[in-house]
């Protein structure tokens, strides 16, 4: 701070003051009047001087830090500075950016003290040899040098000036120890760089391995030869003791046997293949695999009654694209795995037939092969048992074929209980008492068979046969003769396995028993033309529902009563007469499906290559997809079925194709969970689906209809 300031009226100029000092200095007195004026400053006490401006902080304030990070990272640096790599022959980014920023910068000298400049100048200046370069030239003054110096400064001066005022002097307790003083104004700098490596490229080159060309011409003759030299080679191998008199049978043997070898070399590496096979069709269909797991349609979030599908795998084979998927069925263990029958609709064009096991992971080509010699029209996968399928033939026989073997273990003949007509449904059922494994068979000839694997045998048992209300017919000679209606459809209760629908070619659905083979618990006339499938409700115990080729869909209700027997009183389950809902499709409806995770969500697939998608829950007339499948005209969808696990389903038309489609969130919604509550057990799932249904069914019902 500045020292307080006189007042103006005893404050001076400056003008006078320098007069007065002027004047003293010649009567000897150096600066009287000015120790006077201002000597007494110093005992004045200091003023701190605030500006106008300045906050006012409380100590709290004053006492609280900023911290500031200072980083030696230059702004004004590029950022982005691309050179050429030899050793990669392209350019790159150089990730190192040079930040080092030079302010001021002197260039300067030093000569070495015995170099010819060096002593030329130290003649120049007095300084014998054996002394340092002193002063401007940056040396240091040595204890023999300086004594000189110091007693000849006044003749120095004379000749020389004041060039060697700057020169350092040491004292005499220095001088007399014979120390070095360094110069305090000398400095040196000094920098190493370490030596950066070039950059090198080393390559080796592997011998090729040695190749070799053969070629030879292959006949049977030589074949067989190779196959006798084989076989006799591993006789001797064995070197077993034959006994004299079979001798000669073994020679004939040799002779007229070809033997395979141990072991085919592809057998060997099939499962490897198999992972290869999967890991290329993986990353062939990547962005098909991504959609399959992740995608979702954003669009649904703006639209509230509507759905998509979105296509994913197509799967086909060479030889069954020009036979029709007859049917579908998943594999109850493997959730990726399906199983596709294949033959033909057509009278006029029936020949043979396929099965085919596709799985999500390999959509080029079928897991399993089966060709047989007649159109297969359905098949069944059993659910405890996934290596077992149950077949049903155009040519009216049914088999059994064992997925680990290339030919069916069990087929019947026209001795064992054949049909007559194409079998058009399979469907396995719980083992029996005996724990023997059994399925059911409709056919077009009125039969539905119990059949059951006892052993190594197929029996048969007639369950049912669908008669025809109307009588019996008169035949050309007067005799009358039974009418027989053509069942197409069946389908099992999920509780009361006992109680199974059949749909016929002639618009009926019978409600039948297994006790009952003479009788049908109750008909219901369902539809105009032939029912292609019947299926109950898997929550609902119920609600069934029915397609047709008469393009409509219908979902029936069955109410329950109880009816008196001559021995003892069963309750059954009568149907009622109307439908619940019809909804027409415009065109013949080939298949129709619950789905598994909705009671009131099912698809269906028509004749002119459309799918739809219904949620009574949502809407109860309209549905909330309506998409085309088929990618040609005139393309026609036989079959859907819905994956157990993942929001997939398929479909099959008849070409060949199974397509798949993911399912959008509209078309999925499920009831929402409340917050905190425990995950629902299957039990109150199901329940849940069934008041969900029911509250809908309400509103449609019938006033006086008997509700349970």
């Amino acid at each position: 701070m500045p020292p307080k300031a006189a007042p103006k009226s005893k404050q001076a100029p400056k003008g006078k003051i320098s007069r007065q000092a002027g004047k003293s200095g010649k009567d000897g007195d150096d600066m009287t009047d000015m120790g006077d004026t201002d000597g007494d400053d110093w005992m004045n006490t200091k003023t701190l001087v605030k500006p106008d401006d300045q906050l006012d902080l409380n100590e709290q304030e004053l006492k609280e830090e900023f911290t500031r990070i200072l980083t030696a990272n230059n702004p004004h640096a590029p950022q982005n500075i691309v050179r050429y790599s030899f050793k990669e022959r392209q350019y790159k980014q150089t990730s190192h950016v040079d930040q080092l920023a030079i302010h001021f910068a002197l260039d300067g000298n030093m000569l070495h003290k015995e170099s010819d400049e060096a002593k030329r100048q130290m003649a120049k200046l007095g300084i014998p040899e054996s002394g340092e370069v002193a002063g401007s030239e940056g040396g240091e003054t040595t204890p023999a040098a300086a004594a000189p110096a110091e007693g000849e400064e006044g003749k120095d001066e004379a000749k020389e000036g004041d060039q060697r005022e700057d020169a350092a002097t040491p004292g005499p307790s220095a001088a007399a120890k014979g120390e070095k003083l360094t110069n305090q104004f000398n400095f040196s700098e000094r920098a190493s760089q370490t030596y950066n490596n070039p950059y090198r490229e080393r390559g080796t080159a592997t011998e090729p391995p040695p190749r070799a060309t053969f070629s030879s011409n292959v006949t049977q003759w030589e074949i067989a030869d190779a196959y006798h030299e084989d076989f006799e080679k591993q006789e001797k191998s064995k070197e077993k003791k034959t006994i004299p008199g079979r001798k000669e049978e073994e020679k004939t043997r040799k002779k007229l046997t070809i033997t395979e070898t141990q072991g085919d070399d592809i057998s060997r590496i099939s499962k490897a293949t198999k992972i290869v096979e999967r890991m290329v069709n993986q990353n062939t269909y990547d962005d098909i695999a991504q959609d399959f797991k992740y995608w979702e349609d954003p669009s649904d979030e703006y639209r509230d009654n509507e759905g998509t599908m979105l296509p994913l795998w197509r799967f086909s084979y060479e030889k069954a694209k020009k036979l029709a998927v007859t049917s579908l069925c998943w594999n109850p263990k493997y959730k990726d795995l399906f199983a596709a029958s294949y033959g033909s609709y057509d009278f006029m064009k029936q020949g043979s037939g396929m099965i085919l096991f596709f799985s999500l992971k390999n959509p080029s080509f079928a897991e399993y092969i089966y060709e047989t010699d007649s159109g297969v029209m359905c098949l069944d996968v059993h659910p405890e048992h996934p290596y077992m399928v149950a077949i049903g033939f155009y040519d009216g026989s049914v088999g059994v074929y064992n997925v680990q073997k290339k030919e069916p273990v069990h087929r019947c003949t026209a001795k064992n209980g054949k049909h007559t007509d194409p079998v058009w449904q399979v469907r396995w059922q719980k083992d029996d008492l005996e724990n023997n494994h059994n399925f059911y068979s409709v056919s077009s000839d009125g039969r539905i068979v119990h059949w059951t694997i006892i052993k190594n045998e197929l029996l048969f048992e007639d369950v049912i046969t669908l008669t025809l209300p109307n009588g019996a017919a008169e035949g050309p000679d007067g005799t009358k003769v039974n009418t027989i209606g053509c069942g197409t459809a069946f389908d099992f209760h999920r509780k009361n396995d006992y109680l199974f629908l059949v749909g016929t070619e002639e618009g009926k659905i019978h409600q039948c028993s297994k006790a009952y083979s003479s009788q049908f618990l109750d008909t219901v006339d369902a539809h105009n033309m032939a029912v292609y499938k019947v299926r109950w409700n898997p929550f609902h115990p119920r609600i069934y529902i029915t397609c047709s080729a008469d393009w409509t869909v219908k979902i029936w209700e069955v109410s329950s009563k109880t009816t008196a027997d001559k021995s003892e009183s069963t309750s059954v389950e009568a149907q009622t007469k109307k439908p619940l809902f019809t909804f027409d499709l415009n065109n013949s409806v080939g298949d129709v499906a619950w789905a598994p995770y909705s009671s009131t969500v099912f698809a269906a697939v028509t004749a002119d290559g459309k799918m739809f998608v219904y949620d009574l829950n949502i809407n109860k007339y309209e549905p909330l997809c309506e998409q085309m499948v088929a990618q040609k005209k005139k393309t026609k969808l036989t079959h859907v079925e819905f994956n157990p696990k993942d929001p997939i389903l398929i479909v099959g038309d008849d070409r060949g194709n199974v397509t798949s489609l993911k399912i959008s969130p509209n078309l999925r919604k499920l009831p929402k969970e409340k917050k905190g509550a425990p995950p629902m057990d299957p039990k109150q799932k199901e329940d849940n689906e069934i008041a969900k249904l029911d509250k809908i069914l309400s509103m449609v019902r019938e006033p006086n209809e008997d509700k349970k």
